[in-house]
């Protein structure tokens, strides 16, 4: 678990800072060389990416939809099937960046399962 909250955090902070200067789509490259790295079980890296880019992209979208953004999300949540709810369009991008993290994080974790040597199977 200690190794789930030091890749969420990493995870975290790291596209935190990339998002002010790269595009959206910077962190997947982010997520899945954190969890090749210091990747736990695929699940967890998963859990972690999900947590980590969801809430880096979370919590700046609710704090400027509630600081005079509100009218723009209420916009593009018109144009969208979302009835003109602008938290609705908040919560849908959090989870979809939350996904492409933890997809990549899941990625990872499975790259560096793939590339760990394995056993000498037994001769039959």
């Amino acid at each position: 678990m200690k190794k789930t909250a030091f890749l969420l955090l990493l995870i975290f902070l790291g596209s935190v800072l990339l998002q002010l200067v790269l595009p959206w789509w910077s962190v997947v490259p982010l997520c899945l060389a954190l969890a090749a790295w210091r990747g736990p079980t695929g699940g967890q890296a998963f859990l972690a990416g999900l947590l980590g880019v969801g809430l880096s992209w979370w919590l700046p979208a609710a704090w400027l939809n509630t600081h005079g953004a509100n009218l723009l999300a209420a916009r593009v949540a018109t144009l969208l099937p979302l009835a003109g709810q602008p938290w609705l369009l908040v919560l849908l991008s959090g989870v979809l960046a939350g996904l492409a993290g933890g997809l990549a994080a899941l990625s990872g974790a499975l790259l560096r399962r793939a590339a760990e040597p394995r056993n000498a199977l037994p001769a039959a």
